[in-house]
């Protein structure tokens, strides 16, 4: 069956797995391409001289890139269809490697913000058009299902990339940071020069992978799937001709909002875990590492997905228990201190696998016509990822950093309970009575 003939739903058969090969391999670049932000913020807050605020700006700039680039990348894929918007995401993401590579070694930070920015708008691009084609390449009711196995993929890279970066560039960055102490002048610049040369070679090979992967893709057989025709709106639109606009479906703003606030506690747990445990004065050479156990967590969430939905447990049913574990999670860090504090906010991770493979499908399901808008929309929610972090770096200096994490977190998770219960469903008795 081919992609032409295949019916609303998706593929089905020998047609799926290929599809879902290439998917993962995407998803794969991505996560590594994501989770190098968490050991990044420690990298340029050494090379670059900076203090917590400005540090956080790495993934500042990198998940607003998201929201500035959402819908022009879905305006992008209507003119070039997925597989060439896919290696034009790639090629993107090889030059914004190259850039940051560049400007990092040459310790000038605004250039090196840029690449990350960059990074972003390729990564943009690819969300956009990856996201809904997975959720469609089958029922859309077990679309957690195949986005988990897609997660899987995401977060085993996300545990790889901290450690790699870990072992190329971060050795034995706690006894630079002693020696930094101790030194002044030209000595010191020449120590940050060489350890900030230490970042080029790792990103120039990742330009060059991520331009191989742009061609493999061109001459790979995925199909180009038509996700309007898959994620049909009701079967009273093509009977009455009614076309509903986007402003018509309150479950896609709703779900905006929670992706929004999903992705910040996302990037709380992984990304901003070092910080968290360096303010309880853990030493750096342990604290770099830490993002690796968030996602070692989330990937055990994606597996226990796997088992559990959409059977015995709905997305929705398994995302109210993730919000509710999270809320806990949440309350049990802010109780503790040392290691095991940080070993509940790692523990999020598991919470957290979940949740963005059920919010993505309830949010989009049956927009129709407007799927790939809904879709950038749901992209650009993923700026969260840089408000509810940097509003952390920011409050923590004057605030206790426990209980400003709490404040963030605990009210999130509750929204996206909120989501999975009552949410999710807005307006769709409108919709199937329309």
């Amino acid at each position: 069956m081919t992609a032409a003939s295949a019916p609303a739903g998706g593929r089905t058969g020998a047609g799926l797995g290929p599809s879902l090969a290439i998917a993962g391999a995407l998803f794969f670049i991505t996560g590594f391409c994501t989770w190098l932000n968490g050991p990044l913020i420690s990298f340029v807050r050494l090379a670059f001289g900076l203090d917590d605020v400005n540090s956080f700006l790495v993934v500042t700039v990198f998940y607003v890139s998201y929201f500035v680039w959402a819908l022009p990348a879905s305006r992008i894929l209507k003119l070039t269809g997925l597989k060439k918007g896919l290696a034009v995401a790639l090629a993107v993401m090889a030059v914004g490697a190259g850039v940051f590579g560049e400007f990092a070694t040459r310790r000038w930070y605004p250039g090196a913000l840029g690449g990350l920015f960059t990074i972003g708008g390729g990564l943009a691009l690819l969300q956009t058009a990856i996201n809904p084609y997975v959720s469609i390449l089958g029922p859309i009711d077990g679309a957690a299902r195949r986005i988990a196995l897609m997660g899987i993929c995401n977060k085993a890279a996300g545990i790889a990339a901290p450690l790699v970066l870990g072992a190329l560039v971060l050795g034995g960055i706690g006894d630079l940071s002693t020696t930094l102490e101790g030194s002044a002048g030209s000595a010191r610049e020449a120590l940050l020069n060489s350890f900030a040369a230490k970042i080029h070679l790792p990103y120039l090979a990742m330009a060059g992978l991520l331009l191989v992967a742009a061609i493999g893709i061109l001459r790979s057989p995925l199909p180009d799937l038509k996700v309007a025709e898959a994620n049909p709106e009701g079967p009273d639109e093509g009977r009455s001709g009614l076309h509903r606009s986007i402003f018509s479906f309150p479950h896609l703003w709703l779900g905006v909002v929670c992706l929004f606030v999903y992705v910040g506690v996302e990037v709380m747990a992984g990304d901003a875990i070092g910080a968290y445990g360096r303010a309880f004065g853990l030493p750096l050479d342990q604290t770099k590492f830490f993002t690796a156990f968030t996602l070692a967590a989330m990937l055990a969430g994606y597996v226990s997905g796997l088992i559990f939905t959409p059977k015995p447990l709905s997305q929705q049913t398994y995302l109210q228990g993730s919000a509710l574990l999270g809320v806990v999670l949440v309350a049990g860090a802010f109780l503790t201190k040392g290691y095991v504090s940080v070993g509940f906010v790692a523990a999020l991770g598991f919470a957290n696998a979940m949740m963005w493979p059920a919010i993505f499908p309830l949010a989009i399901k049956g927009l129709g016509r407007v799927t790939e808008t809904g879709s950038a929309l749901l992209v650009m929610g993923i700026v969260g990822g840089a408000v509810i972090p940097q509003a952390f770096a920011i409050l923590k200096q004057h605030y206790d950093f426990q209980a400003v994490f709490a404040a963030l977190m605990a009210p999130a998770y509750l929204y996206i309970f909120f989501y999975a219960w009552r949410g999710y469903r807005a307006g769709q008795r409108a919709v199937a009575a329309a």
